[in-house]
């Protein structure tokens, strides 16, 4: 008789997400030489709006290739998924990175599957319309000593793994309400974690404008406040809404509550059926923080390994951009050190929180960090229960190095000791840069010396391969041994490769 998801991740051992022990703790049965095998589904399981403002959404199921490093271990087999076959370049180009096994050698332990698919729907459904697919999927993994990862687990993931027997290393998403905007709020007030000033869940215009007004009335300095739709992805559910322009001390109650839901009629929330999502969703506003002499988006990232032990990885500098400020566009590593240990204390406290609840994998938490003279604020505004965007550069730092984070300063060391800083994007947009292959990068990156040197420990790293040429878009992790360093390997690497794009065209 099949077995239920629940029973499936009961079976999940605590150290088969342990990322610094690849060699002789990924085997299911405790044994090294025999490895096991791990199936990747990256799909971008969200919803049909979502996916239509990610440029070439299919192709982000490239970003998971750096969870190809469990290929140190000579005795794991790997199965990625995806919706259209990998290009024999974008995948020699991650596995030649691999340290410490021939690339040749993880090869012929790499199985690629796609499902001849380029619509933009998550790739979970197509494979779970393709039983074909499926069979041959499940025929190369061995029972007992398969597992299953993902972008984000929905209900897709979770038939997924049902159909295929194969459990997920994921939170299940019967726990997704702790990833919702609502949720977060819930957690930081459970966890003692300061967080702004912010309404419940309503689910039409006129609650919201209410909502508004009395959190405005609560804290009359506010100038501005982000209206937050409670499952909104990557900053793309996240619109401000200004409140100086409504002068709102001058009015009272109804009137206030009017020209607060005029406001709302006119909010340029990303989504354009936005309020549809208001109903089926709901949505919440939230105090817009303002003040200090400096403001940054930090966030930490962790793992809440089976068993429940929680493991902090990572903390960075997000960096946000687009119409509203909100949507993420790329990240430096790590965050600052005047508040890395804070962040990094906070997003244990949150995940020792999740893993009480019975979450799983990867989560992260996102702040607002106000510098005060020397003093930090920082104020947390939510939580991810997946991977992010500050997962993959996170993983090619791991993948290209073969370092680990030290659990005390929160820095990235180099096997020799040497602290390890990236910048990184997955939005390197010009529309110089249309109709450049991957192979033509490869060409202009190595002829300027700018591809990751293992020797030197430093150099670019590459994911989004597939949106090159079609949109001129890019995504790249240039690592470097100082903040610096890595900062201008970035400039370099983005200005190459545009004068390359250039010279090719003439």
């Amino acid at each position: 008789m099949p077995l239920s998801f629940q029973e499936l991740q009961s079976q999940l051992q605590p150290h088969w997400c342990d990322f610094d022990d690849d060699r002789s703790a990924i085997a299911p049965n405790g044994s090294g030489a025999e490895g096991c095998d791990l199936l990747v589904v990256p799909s971008l399981s969200m919803d049909r709006s979502q996916m239509d403002l990610v440029t070439g959404s299919h192709h982000y199921e490239e970003r998971q290739l750096f969870s190809l490093i469990r290929l140190r271990h000579p005795g794991v087999r790997a199965v990625y998924v995806t919706s259209k076959l990998l290009p024999e370049l974008v995948v020699d180009a991650v596995l030649e990175l691999l340290p410490g096994v021939p690339a040749s050698h993880a090869r012929r332990r790499l199985h690629l599957f796609d499902a001849d698919d380029a619509s933009p729907r998550p790739l979970t459904e197509k494979l779970l319309e393709r039983p074909a697919l499926l069979a041959r999927i499940r025929e190369l993994l061995r029972p007992g000593r398969s597992l299953m990862t993902c972008f984000n687990v929905t209900a897709l993931e979770k038939q997924l793994s049902e159909r295929l027997q194969v459990p997920l290393l994921g939170t299940d998403p019967a726990l997704g309400y702790w990833g919702s905007k609502a949720g977060s709020r819930e957690l930081f007030h459970r966890c003692g974690v300061p967080h702004p000033p912010g309404s419940g869940l309503v689910h039409d215009l006129e609650a919201l404008a209410e909502a508004t007004a009395q959190l405005w009335e609560d804290h009359p300095e506010l100038e501005r406040v982000v209206v937050k739709l409670n499952e909104g992805f990557s900053g793309e559910g996240n619109a401000p809404l200004e409140l100086l322009p409504l002068e709102l001390a001058a009015t009272h109650g109804k009137e206030r509550r009017m020209r607060l839901r005029a406001a709302l009629d006119r909010l340029a929330m990303p989504p354009p059926q936005w309020r549809q999502l208001l109903q089926s969703q709901g949505a919440l506003v939230e105090a817009w923080l303002l003040g200090g002499e400096e403001l940054r988006s930090p966030s930490v990232q962790g793992t809440i390994h089976p068993g429940g032990r929680v493991e902090v990885l990572s903390t960075h500098e997000q960096i946000l951009g687009g119409p509203s400020g909100q949507t993420y566009l790329g990240c430096r590593f790590p965050a600052d050190g005047a508040y890395r240990a804070e962040l990094m204390r906070h997003g244990q406290a949150v995940g020792e929180r999740l893993a009480a609840k019975g979450a799983l994998e990867r989560y992260a938490v996102d702040f607002v960090a106000r510098r005060f003279g020397a003093r930090w604020d920082l104020q947390a505004i939510e939580v991810n229960l997946r991977k992010g965007g500050t997962t993959h550069p996170y993983m090619a730092l791991r993948y290209a190095t073969n370092g680990r984070i030290d659990p005390v300063s929160g820095l990235f060391r180099s096997p020799t000791g040497q602290p390890l800083y990236y910048a990184a994007t997955d939005n390197l947009c010009d529309p110089r840069l249309q109709g450049l292959l991957p192979v033509d990068l490869i060409d202009i990156v190595a002829a300027a010396g700018l591809h990751f040197d293992p020797a030197e420990l430093r150099g670019s790293v590459f994911h989004l391969l597939g949106c090159l040429s079609q949109f001129g878009k890019l995504g790249m992790t240039c690592i470097g041994r100082s903040a610096e360093e890595a900062a201008r390997m970035y400039d370099a690497t983005a200005e190459r490769l545009i004068a390359g794009a250039e010279t090719l065209r003439l």
